[in-house]
């Protein structure tokens, strides 16, 4: 598997073959062949890794999350999205794949949206589910960009998890979900 994510995560899905992970890995083909049939099967295998993991993380998350203000709400949620669930470099490469191989990565796409969303209805109880969906929406794109980008200067990440403030500081006052949603 380390071998699979180390190739993965230099050459990208489509570029990484059986074979050269064989090789990374001091494998014979025949040998990661039994136990992954294809590319896919071991891709499927790393993603649904992410998914435990991301379980894992925001169990954890949400058991103190109803006594957090909203600005370490929005720190907690960029420390554990970009560097406990986004940090690793073959999830990133696999979640921007541009083919259709597997139904996994949407599940997971869909798991991690479902986990935010949750998150944030345990911290704001009054916010309505489909508003929590919408920022959790945009939260998973921001930790998404941030994990990206890890090459990026402190002062960009400063000015990402800034953001990610004060985009949440500005949906989760008191009344703001419940008004907003009520007028639409």
């Amino acid at each position: 598997m380390e071998a699979a994510a180390a190739v993965v995560a230099e050459k990208g899905y489509e570029a990484a073959t059986m074979a050269e992970i064989a090789a990374r890995s001091g494998t014979k083909i025949g040998s990661l062949y039994r136990f992954f049939p294809n590319k896919e099967s071991l891709a499927d295998t790393i993603v649904i890794s992410a998914r435990e993991n991301l379980d894992t993380v925001f169990d954890k998350f949400d058991a103190g999350v109803h006594a957090l203000s909203i600005r370490t709400l929005a720190d907690n949620f960029v420390v554990r999205l970009v560097e406990q669930v986004f940090a690793k470099p073959a999830l990133m490469k696999l979640m921007d794949a541009s083919v259709e191989w597997s139904v996994k990565r949407e599940e997971f796409k869909s798991a991690a949206l479902r986990r935010i969303a949750r998150t944030l209805v345990i911290h704001t109880p009054n916010l309505p589910q489909n508003y929590a969906e919408d920022i959790a929406l945009i939260i998973l794109l921001n930790a998404k960009a941030m994990a990206t980008h890890q090459n990026l200067r402190d002062s960009v990440l400063r000015e990402f998890r800034d953001m990610t403030r004060l985009f949440l500081q500005s949906r989760l006052r008191p009344g703001r979900g419940a008004s907003r949603r009520s007028a639409n």
